[in-house]
């Protein structure tokens, strides 16, 4: 195949392309991928098919997605049957979805509902035909390259552990003659991608165009693969919604990092603590609070280390590309370089936003966005779902109470709520508002003598003060983070006077009475004797015009706050309190949220089918 030019009567270029009927048969379907250049149809026409050494397949369609699958946040974590293991008898699974375009590992964030072996997936019937394909359950306990059947830009493929299931987004290339490592090397590679264009140039990878692929033994670095996996593992299980999160970078005080055979962590950790493991603030994988630098030294630190994982990515992925390039004879034709935005780590600002903002604008939003992790941490401190004596989840399962987490945190340097009940208000009217219990958590962290210059770089990074990010953006935040998934919920008056959160894994039947007796009408009490006292400003002889002006514009304001919180109590918590309402994490939170009605901060989109 060639490209040719010639010129027309009014001296205009035209390109046209020369191409053989018979290089189109050479490859599988016959497509016609005039584009293709003659040594890469040569690799159609030279190399074995994909499918000869790996087993590629389509997985898991349950018929109904919104019935089976929920996000693995959303259940309680004892019921979930971590990668690695065998079936067991947890009710949930993991469960790879596809996901957006992300290399080497990642993308999961559901599980599947597999109770008593997956009975009722297997026997889903609609007038009387069955719905779902569960196929051969043995592929899901296999080594595996996991992609995204549907793609916005590009062809993202990861390693999937054994035991976490998958779907037909989420299809896998299984390990058969040879090693995993060595099929996620080639279809990360660009000659994938220059494959993949030639049998079907759409964004739809159909199992049957992985298994078309031409490929051939090359030179490939096991090691090489094996780190890119290791790096991208570890910059996905920095998050708090990966389901291996076990601490936040931010406050690891090692926060210099290399990457190692076995996985890419701070310097002087040999490998990341487990979720399960019980430990006593040991500074390996706990340092000792409040941490020695200020907060903004450690994001520079912490900065740092994150350019260097994301350049040793790409000099890995570029290693990995001039392999295959030199191993098809394409050097001529391709080059190995491998654009910053194409570096799939969430750690990496032009990945993560996007390659249409300067590089001010991308550092901007990584300091907003690291800080907003560090305040979700925070408040997940408060809840105690997690603690800054040991790393993972703590309190995460259904009905979970303070007893149990101090079972497991018997001194906490920084005490979970006790009732499970966080007020964020305007003002402090509650020790144990949420404003209030971050300033604490910052002092714990970061120290006293640098508490104010911290919370001034918060502040800055916010564009905002802290009370504010709270009462504005804090859930809309959650919602972002957890998909509208929220696992803390808001209570909310209609006019935002009065806000509490509660986190539902915590949630008990007398929940919204406490949100009710001890918060909501405690509120209004506080109010009124605020009221009452600038009612008597308003009238005293020794207070100023100005003095009175204001007070009665306070009065007007506590007046309205007041009546809006009585309508709230009357028509909507009072009446769901004495419900005694019960939920069940395993129907999700879309479920259980609309059980609350207007009690709740509204989820737009809530109520929408699940894909």
């Amino acid at each position: 195949m060639s490209n040719d030019s010639i010129k027309t009567s009014g001296n205009v270029e035209k390109h046209f392309f020369r191409a053989s009927a018979a290089d189109f048969k050479k490859i599988p379907g016959s497509p016609i991928a005039y584009w293709v250049s003659t040594k890469a149809v040569k690799g159609f026409a030279n190399c074995e098919r994909l499918e000869l050494y790996s087993d590629i397949k389509t997985g898991m369609q349950t018929g109904d997605n919104e019935l089976f699958l929920r996000f693995w946040s959303e259940v309680s974590s004892n019921k979930i049957n971590p990668p690695n293991v065998q079936l067991g008898n947890n009710r949930w699974h993991l469960y790879s979805k596809g996901g957006d375009f992300r290399r080497w590992y990642g993308n999961v964030e559901h599980v599947v509902d597999w109770n008593n072996d997956g009975y009722a997936i297997r026997n889903l019937k609609v007038n009387g035909s069955l719905r779902s394909r569960v196929r051969d359950i043995s592929n899901y306990f296999r080594n595996a390259a996991s992609w995204s059947f549907v793609s916005s830009a590009y062809f993202g493929c990861r390693y999937k552990e054994p035991g976490i299931f998958f779907d037909v987004a989420g299809s896998c290339a299984l390990e058969s003659k040879i090693p995993i490592e060595l099929v996620l090397g080639y279809l990360c590679s660009k000659l994938s991608t220059v494959f993949l264009n030639a049998l079907n140039p759409t964004l739809n990878f159909q199992i049957q165009d992985i298994a078309n692929l031409p490929y051939q033994s090359s030179n490939s670095d096991i090691k090489v693969v094996k780190d890119l996996i290791n790096t991208s593992k570890f910059d996905w299980n920095a998050y708090e919604t990966s389901w291996d999160f076990t601490y936040l970078p931010l406050l690891n005080s090692q926060t210099v990092g290399r990457v190692s055979d076995s996985t890419c962590v701070p310097e002087g950790i040999t490998q990341q603590p487990e979720a399960t493991d019980v430990g006593l603030r040991d500074k390996a994988t706990n340092p000792t609070y409040p941490l020695p630098l200020s907060i903004k030294e450690t994001y520079t630190q912490l900065r740092a280390h994150w350019q260097e994982m994301t350049m040793e990515m790409q000099r890995l992925e570029e290693e990995n590309n001039n392999i295959f390039i030199n191993a098809y004879g394409l050097q001529d034709e391709l080059t190995p370089e491998v654009p910053l935005k194409e570096i799939t780590l969430t750690c990496n600002p032009h990945y993560r936003y996007g390659n249409n903002k300067n590089p001010e604008e991308l550092e901007t939003l990584l300091l907003a966005d690291t800080l907003k992790e560090f305040i979700s941490y925070a408040v997940g401190c408060m809840f105690g779902r997690y603690a800054l004596d040991k790393p993972g989840l703590i309190l995460a399962n259904q009905g979970e109470t303070i007893t149990d987490y101090l079972k497991q945190i018997p001194e906490p340097v920084f005490s979970a709520d006790d009732d499970n009940v966080i007020p964020m208000l305007e003002g402090d009217w509650f020790t144990d508002d949420v404003t209030e219990r971050f300033g604490q958590f910052l002092k714990v962290t970061f120290g006293d003598a640098h508490y104010e210059e911290n919370l001034k770089f918060i502040e800055q990074a916010l564009g905002k003060d802290i009370r504010k990010y709270f009462l504005k953006d804090f859930y809309t935040d959650h919602l972002k983070r957890y998909k509208k998934r929220p696992i803390y919920w808001l209570f909310s008056s209609p006019k935002g006077t009065f806000n509490a959160l509660i986190y539902m894994h915590r949630y008990r039947p007398d929940t919204v009475s406490v949100v009710l007796n001890d918060y909501l009408r405690e509120f209004r009490t506080k109010l009124s004797a605020h009221k009452n006292h600038l009612e008597a400003v308003s009238i005293s002889s020794n207070a100023s015009a100005g003095e009175k002006t204001k007070a009665l514009k306070d009065i007007e304001n506590h007046r309205k706050m007041i009546d809006e919180l009585d309508v709230y109590e009357r028509e909507v918590l009072y009446p769901l309190a004495t419900e005694q309402i019960e939920i069940d994490l395993d129907d999700g939170v879309k479920v259980n949220y609309q059980k609350f009605g207007e009690a709740l901060k509204k989820i737009p989109g809530l109520a929408a089918k699940e894909d």
